[in-house]
């Protein structure tokens, strides 16, 4: 019998939230604005794991600006 593993094709806000140390009110604040892509699917909003890097990515590259 092969077990077939299902892996997350996208997180809910509040799983992004964990993701990034942040408040639930931030992460959706950033949703509303634009700065975290994201998609309604039915009643619920989703974002791909592609679209939080998106996101991290230019943060963390003027934190190594700064830091050099």
């Amino acid at each position: 019998m092969t077990t077939t593993v299902i892996e997350r094709k996208w997180h809910t806000t509040a799983e992004v939230a964990d993701m990034l140390g942040f408040g639930l009110s931030k992460t959706k604040m950033l949703v509303l604005t634009g700065e975290i892509r994201s998609v309604n699917v039915g009643r619920n909003r989703r974002i791909l794991p592609a679209w939080v890097d998106e996101y991290v990515q230019p943060v963390t590259a003027d934190a190594e600006r700064w830091a050099a």
